[in-house]
């Protein structure tokens, strides 16, 4: 039987980006908060300190900073038709392990999402008719406008610093900034990140071809900065072990580097690491939580009462714990009915690799960040004309090295021996003379019918809870979408001067052993109706209105951007209607 701790006012479950925001938040509004996290502490100057952080056989090929699969995995199918297996080794995403969450080990891009981005289904049915969409296709609108989270996304750069150059200030289009985004009520905190040769190059070409290249939105610092909670950051040093790395320089934004430091020295705070939580808690009505259960590393089981519940873990931890909880009707895609797994997406990523002439090309790979590029928007959302193209969605393009990495940065032209003295010659003559983005064209991935997460009825993990079921495969509409932006892409880099192009293209079925992103995103959706969405647009459960769920799982679709900076201004959007709205009135924000 657990064992039952004091009650505090609000529980939260994870402490990433939006567990840190909340909790932040609520302390400030003098509540007495606690955050129960499954993986370890980690702390910036002691668990990644420029001594050996640079280690990419420790943290890119043995995944030190990820949870085990002998912790927690999932299985995963392509088909409802299909057996679904266990993964037993991280491949397309990479499930975060500790405080910190994927804030500790992303590569900073730090993006608004299109105002059009958030009434998708809206603007493409009244743009192309509702017949041009597929019939599987279950996009939905969010529920809330880019004019609603403007000011949330300008909290969330301002809190990471992040690097940039405005294109639309005030409605005001400016040069050298992304001609197609929303307005945005100021600049950025800093300007945006010196660019190495490749990457003024590749912005070079695009503007040769007729587009308005600007430099990547950046969590990575372009100088010294001083966040609005005091916290100091450092210029960046361009070392290129950024992705799948912390950052002891404290020159990339993360919870540890922005928001922790004042956090954990707040008295109405604490937090429990290395805790699991295995259930949320409601009561006889199944309408209220009243806290949750978690198991420590001992096994001992413990109840935290709590008179609020924000669950803020990872996308597909999020869906689990409201399935293992009951709460909430679990998806049926036979029915097309339910909405706990429903629009589960991720992305849809391809590459073009160029090879230059060595004798006139020098891009010294190894000196970038984890943001570092320029790009172009010019076939993102619905910025181009999708009507003779017979597919909806989009994404951004361009050079963004992120770094040289000696294990993988290793591409050789096609006909290369795969082992060698052929093999090591062909790396040294074509490291420095490579242009291989990390994603070159980071495409949307919409919603569909058949591609949802449930309990899977078979595997079962150490605690004898179902294991996750991820049933997921791209449709002609990605494919044809990502084939298009390749192919564009490709042009771009070919008139940068490279001798030889090698495109990437998605192709065929998702394979869960293919790296992408860790964009993992839906499940457990906002929207306007509680019959197609779990929350309402406040990110506040339908079902039980003491309980918040925050993060990317909120996201009826997967735009063609990284979706860290929404699910920051998300976190502080439902973290103001809590202090403003419920705290004052407790119960539904929205009444369907």
């Amino acid at each position: 039987m657990a064992r039952k701790l004091p009650k505090k006012d609000v529980a939260i479950i994870g402490l990433g980006w939006t567990g840190s925001i909340v909790a932040n938040e609520l302390t400030d509004e003098g509540l007495d908060v606690v955050a129960i996290e499954r993986g370890p502490w980690r702390d910036a100057p002691t668990d990644y300190p420029t001594t050996f952080d640079q280690d990419e056989l420790r943290y890119r090929i043995r995944h030190e900073l990820f949870l085990r699969p002998a912790q927690l995995t999932f299985t995963f199918r392509n088909k409802m038709s299909e057996q679904a297996l266990p993964i037993r080794s991280w491949g397309a995403f990479m499930p975060m392990n500790g405080v910190g969450g994927g804030g500790v080990h992303w590569n900073a891009e730090t993006f608004r999402f299109l105002p059009s981005d958030f009434v998708v289904k809206t603007h493409l049915t009244q743009k192309y008719g509702a017949n041009f969409l597929p019939a599987d296709m279950t996009i939905q609108d969010f529920g809330v406008t880019y004019d609603d989270l403007e000011p949330h996304y300008d909290q969330f750069e301002y809190l990471c610093g992040t690097s940039g150059a405005a294109g639309n200030l005030k409605g005001q289009i400016l040069e050298g900034g992304n001609p197609f985004e929303g307005p945005r009520s100021r600049p950025y905190p800093n300007p945006p990140q010196a660019q190495p040769f490749s990457h003024t190059l590749f912005a070079k070409a695009a503007r040769g071809l007729g587009y308005k290249p600007f430099p990547q939105p950046s969590g990575n610092m372009s100088q010294a900065y001083v966040n609005p909670l005091g916290v100091r950051l450092g210029p960046c040093t361009y070392c290129g072990f950024c992705e799948w790395f912390g950052c002891g320089n404290y020159s990339k934004a993360s919870p540890q580097t922005t928001i922790l430091p004042v956090l954990v020295r707040k008295s109405n705070f604490s937090y429990r690491t290395e805790c699991e939580v295995t259930r949320i808690n409601v009561d006889g009505s199944g309408k209220r939580a009243t806290g949750v259960t978690f198991v420590d590393t001992s096994g001992e089981e413990w109840e935290q009462p709590a008179d609020l519940v924000i669950l803020a873990a990872f996308t597909v931890f999020n869906v689990q714990l409201l399935l293992m909880s009951g709460i909430g009707k679990p998806y049926d895609p036979v029915a097309n009915q339910g909405v706990i797994g429903r629009n589960f997406t991720h992305q849809t990523i391809s590459d073009a690799i160029g090879f230059f002439d060595k004798e006139k090309f020098n891009f010294n790979p190894f000196i970038a960040s984890g943001s570092i590029g320029m790009i172009i928007d010019e076939f993102n959302g619905d910025n181009f004309d999708h009507g003779p193209l017979g597919f909806v969605g989009g994404g951004y393009m361009g050079q963004v090295q992120t770094g040289g990495r000696p294990i993988q940065t290793t591409h050789v032209p096609p006909g290369t021996p795969r082992w060698g003295a052929k093999w090591k010659s062909a790396v040294r003559d074509n490291y420095l003379s490579t242009v291989t983005p990390g994603t070159g064209v980071h495409g949307s991935f919409y919603s569909y019918r058949d591609v949802y997460l449930d309990l899977d009825p078979l595997y079962r993990d150490r605690f004898g809870r179902p294991l996750m079921r991820m049933t997921i495969d791209f449709h002609d509409n990605e494919l044809k979408q990502n084939a298009y932006l390749t192919d564009k892409f490709a042009e771009i880099i070919k008139a940068m001067g490279a001798n030889q192009v090698v495109k990437q293209t998605r192709t065929g079925h998702y394979d869960v052993t293919d790296y992408q992103t860790t964009h993992l995103c839906g499940g457990a959706i906002m929207g306007t109706d509680p019959t197609t969405s779990a929350l309402n647009r406040y990110l506040q459960m339908w079902d039980v209105p003491n309980l918040f769920v925050m993060g990317a799982s909120a996201f009826p679709q997967n735009a063609g951007y990284n979706p860290t900076g929404t699910v920051g201004a998300l976190a502080y959007w439902s973290a103001e209607a809590i202090r403003t709205q419920y705290l004052k009135n407790p119960g539904p924000l929205v009444h369907a």
